[in-house]
C-alpha cells in the first residue's frame, strides 16, 4: 500500500462475516463538534449493519450514524465514537461488547467508527449538506435497501440551490472540515506516485485560478483544456468552476482537424494544453479568431502563458493573500461545461451542462457505485471523455471517496491493469466495456484483488459473456449502468439489486424513464421502445441542451420528454435491456434485429474476441445481417469457423438473426472514446453495394 495514503490497513481479522444486529456499547473517545456527544459519553443503542472489509458501511448506535474510520484521522469537527470488545484494549482497559456483538478489528488497533449525523433511531438515513445543496436517501448498504429497496425510491431527493459552485461549496468545504483529507493518489506508467489531499487541492486551485484571472479569464469565458490524466487537470478544472468559467475537456487524441472544429464553433477563448500537444493548437490558431490566449502546463512555448513558469514567480503566500477569485457568485444554472459527443454519426454536437451537474452524479457515485468517505475509487477513463466527469471528479469528491489516477501514455496495454488492483486498495473500479473485453484476455488467475468489492461498466452495453469470465476468474459481477454524455447515471444496477448479465438496470430514483413508440406512446412489457427520460420535473444532471444545434434540440426535447435515441426493452420484474441505437437496429425481411444481441451471441464463441454488426443492402431481404469478426489469437479465418459461428448465433438467439455474411478483420473503427463506428461500417457496405 502506498505510504501516505490515509487508508488504514484493509481486511484483517475481521469479526464480521455478515450483517448483524446486537445490542453494543460504546466510549465517544473524542467530541469537539458543538451539540454532539462529548469525551467520556457513553452511549448504548442498537448496531445495525456491519461492514464488511474495506467497505465502512454505516453503523448507527442510539441514533448516531458512524463510519469505520481510521483511528487519529479524524479532524477538529469530527466525533469518533468507538466500539470494540476483548482481546482489543486501549491503555490496557477493555471495552465491553454484549454477547453476539461482532467487532470490526484490525489487527490490535481498537476499531472506530466516524461520527455523521445525529438522527432519529427508525430510520437509517443520512442528510448530507455540502455548501448548501441538500440530498437524502437510505444508505445502500444492508440491510434496509435489500430489504426494502423501494425505500431509496421513495425517500431520495436532491434539492438544487440558486446558488452553488463544485469548487467552493465541495473542495474548499472538505478542505475547511479535514485539509488532510486524501483527495487524489496518481501514478504514472514509470512507477512516480503523487498524492494531493483536498487542502492541496485548495490551494493548488486557488494558485491556479489567480493566474487564470490575471490572464483575461473570467465568469462566463470559454476554456478548451486538453491534457493528458496529470494532476494539472484537476487543479486547473476547480479553478476555472471556481472563477465562473466554462471549460470544456478535450481527449489528446484529437488530430488538428477536430480542434479546429471545436475551437471555431465553440468560440473558446483560451487552450491549455501540454508542448506535446501545443503544435496541434499551432497550427490551427490563425483559424480560431475567438482564442486569445494559450497555456502550456510543462514548460514553455514562444508565446504562450507557462503555467509552471507563472507559479515560480509569484509564491504561494502572495497569491492566497492578493487573490480575488470570483466576485460574482455562480447560479446554479449558470454555464459549467461543455462537452463533445463522441460523434458515432456526423459531427460532435456540444453538450452544455450547467452548475447543478456535479450534484447530478450524486446518484453516479452515492447509489450506483456506492461509495462512501473510505473507498479508492479507479475509473479507467481518458480525461477528455465524459466519463472521467463520471467517475473522477464530481460525485466521487462529493462523497469524500479519493481518486486513483493511472497516467497512461500511447496504445493501451491491459496488462498493467490488474496488478494495480492487487497492489493497491482500490475498492471500487470503472472500466468501458471495451477494457473488460480486454481484461479477461489476460491471465487474470495469477491475481488477487483483495480490496476491490465493486466492478462497474458504462459507456456502452457490455456482453454478458464477459460479465461471466470476469466473474469466474475474479469472484465479483460487473454492475451495468447507462447514461449518456448529456446526462449522470439514469439506469443502473444499484447496491441491493440482483445483477441480471446483460441488463443496464433500473431507473435511478430522480429519474422517471419510459419506453416509447414513435409516436410517443409508452410501449408494453418486453416491447422494444425508446428510451425517453421525463422533463416534468427535470431530473438533475440533464443536459441544460445542444448549443449552436436548435434542430437537434427539436428532434431531441418532445412533449415534456428528452429521446435519448437508444432502444431498449423492460421486463417484467422492471430491468431494462440495451438493443441498440435507433440507427443501428437492422430491418430485415420484415423483422427488427438489434446489433447487440447478435454481437454477445458471437463473442460467446471461443474464437471471437471481437464483434460489430451492421445491416447490409441485399436486393430480396433489403437488408442482411453482416458481422465482422476480429479473432483471438491463435484462431485463423476459414469457411468452416463461418459456418460454426453462424450455427452458434441460431442457437443462441434465433434462426431469423445469425449473420448471413461474416468478414474477418484486423480491428474494428472507433470512437476516440472506444465505441465502435458502426455507422462507418454502414457506409463501407452502402458503398460497396452502389459499385
Amino acid at each position: 500500500m502506498p505510504s501516505g495514503s490515509g487508508y488504514p490497513p484493509i481486511g484483517e481479522g475481521s469479526g464480521w462475516s455478515q450483517p448483524h444486529p446486537a445490542t453494543a456499547r460504546g466510549n465517544v473517545r473524542k467530541g469537539r463538534s458543538k451539540g454532539h456527544p462529548v469525551q467520556g459519553e457513553t452511549t448504548t443503542g442498537t448496531l445495525l449493519g456491519a461492514p464488511p472489509p474495506p467497505r465502512g458501511h454505516p453503523l448507527r448506535v442510539d441514533g448516531i450514524l458512524c463510519l469505520f474510520c481510521h483511528q487519529g484521522s479524524g479532524s477538529e469537527d469530527r466525533t469518533i465514537l468507538t466500539v470494540g470488545g476483548a482481546p482489543t484494549r486501549r491503555g490496557g482497559t477493555p471495552v465491553p461488547l454484549p454477547p453476539g456483538a461482532y467487532p470490526y478489528s484490525s489487527g490490535n488497533k481498537m476499531p472506530d467508527y466516524q461520527f455523521l449525523k445525529r438522527e432519529p433511531p427508525a430510520s437509517r438515513q443520512s442528510i448530507t449538506d455540502i455548501g448548501g445543496a441538500h440530498y437524502r436517501a437510505l444508505m445502500p448498504g444492508p440491510p434496509e435497501m435489500k430489504s426494502d429497496p423501494a425505500a431509496l425510491y421513495r425517500d431520495f431527493s436532491i434539492q438544487v440551490p440558486e446558488y452553488w459552485n463544485f469548487g467552493h461549496d465541495v473542495i474548499d468545504r472538505w478542505a475547511e472540515k479535514d485539509p488532510g483529507k486524501p483527495a487524489l493518489f496518481w501514478m504514472n506508467q514509470q512507477g512516480q506516485e503523487r498524492q494531493y489531499s483536498f487542502g492541496d487541492i485548495r490551494s493548488n486551485s486557488d494558485r491556479a485560478a489567480e493566474i487564470l484571472q490575471r490572464h483575461g479569464v473570467k465568469k462566463g469565458d470559454r476554456v478548451l483544456i486538453m491534457l493528458p490524466r496529470i494532476p494539472e487537470w484537476w487543479i486547473l478544472i476547480i479553478a476555472l468552476i471556481k472563477l465562473g468559467a466554462v471549460h470544456s475537456p478535450a481527449p489528446t487524441l484529437l488530430s488538428p482537424q477536430d480542434i479546429r472544429y471545436r475551437l471555431t464553433i465553440g468560440h473558446f477563448r483560451m487552450v491549455i494544453t501540454t508542448r506535446e500537444h501545443a503544435p496541434k493548437i499551432q497550427q490551427v490558431r490563425e483559424d480560431c479568431p475567438s482564442v486569445k490566449a494559450c497555456m502550456v502546463v510543462d514548460g514553455e512555448v514562444p508565446g504562450w502563458i507557462s503555467y509552471r513558469g507563472e507559479l515560480a514567480s509569484s509564491s504561494p503566500q502572495r497569491m492566497k493573500r492578493e487573490s480575488i477569485l470570483s466576485e460574482e457568485r455562480t447560479r446554479t444554472s449558470d454555464p459549467l461545461l461543455i462537452f463533445f459527443t463522441s460523434g458515432t454519426t456526423g459531427n460532435p454536437k456540444m453538450v452544455l451542462h450547467d452548475h447543478s451537474y456535479p450534484l447530478g452524479h450524486i446518484v453516479t457515485a452515492r447509489l450506483w457505485q456506492d461509495l462512501s468517505m473510505q473507498d479508492l475509487h479507479f475509473t479507467l477513463s481518458d480525461t477528455g471523455w465524459a466519463k472521467s466527469a463520471w467517475g473522477n471528479l464530481f460525485g466521487q469528491w462529493i462523497e469524500g471517496a479519493q481518486v486513483f489516477v493511472y497516467d497512461i501514455r500511447g496504445r493501451f496495454n491491459p496488462g498493467e491493469i490488474p496488478p494495480l488492483l492487487e497492489r493497491y486498495p482500490i475498492t471500487t473500479f470503472c472500466a468501458p466495456p471495451t477494457v473488460y473485453r480486454m481484461l479477461i484476455l489476460e491471465d487474470l488467475g495469477r491475481f488477487s484483488f483483495p480490496h476491490l468489492r465493486r466492478c462497474l461498466s458504462a459507456g456502452e452495453p457490455l456482453n454478458p459473456e464477459v460479465i461471466r469470465i470476469w466473474k469466474r476468474h475474479t469472484g465479483l459481477d460487473i454492475f451495468e449502468g447507462y447514461g449518456q454524455t448529456e446526462t449522470v447515471l439514469c439506469i443502473g444496477i444499484l447496491p441491493g439489486m440482483e445483477a441480471r448479465p446483460g441488463s443496464m438496470g433500473k431507473p435511478a430514483p430522480g429519474w422517471r424513464i419510459e419506453l416509447h413508440d414513435r409516436h410517443g406512446n409508452p410501449v408494453g412489457v418486453n416491447r422494444e421502445g425508446r428510451i425517453a427520460i421525463s422533463t416534468d420535473p427535470r431530473p438533475v444532471g440533464l443536459f441544460s441542451g445542444y448549443l449552436e444545434n436548435e434542430e437537434a434540440n427539436r428532434k431531441a426535447f418532445r412533449g415534456g420528454w428528452y429521446y435519448t435515441d437508444d432502444l431498449a426493452a423492460m421486463d417484467e420484474d422492471g430491468y431494462y435491456w440495451f438493443i441498440g441505437r435507433d440507427d443501428d437496429v437492422i430491418k430485415s425481411s420484415g423483422y427488427r434485429i438489434g446489433p447487440f444481441e447478435v454481437e454477445s451471441a458471437l463473442l460467446e464463441y471461443p474464437a471471437v474476441a471481437e464483434a460489430a454488426v451492421v445491416g447490409s443492402p441485399d436486393p430480396v431481404r433489403g437488408l442482411i445481417v453482416k458481422a465482422f469478426v476480429v479473432l483471438k489469437p491463435g484462431y485463423e479465418p476459414s469457411e468452416t469457423l463461418v459456418r460454426e459461428l453462424q450455427e452458434h448465433v441460431k442457437r443462441v438467439t434465433a434462426p431469423y438473426k445469425y449473420p448471413r455474411v461474416v468478414e474477418f478483420v484486423e480491428k474494428l473503427p472507433k470512437t476516440i472514446s472506444g465505441k465502435i463506428r458502426r455507422n462507418e461500417l454502414r457506409e463501407r457496405e452502402m458503398r460497396r453495394a452502389g459499385s
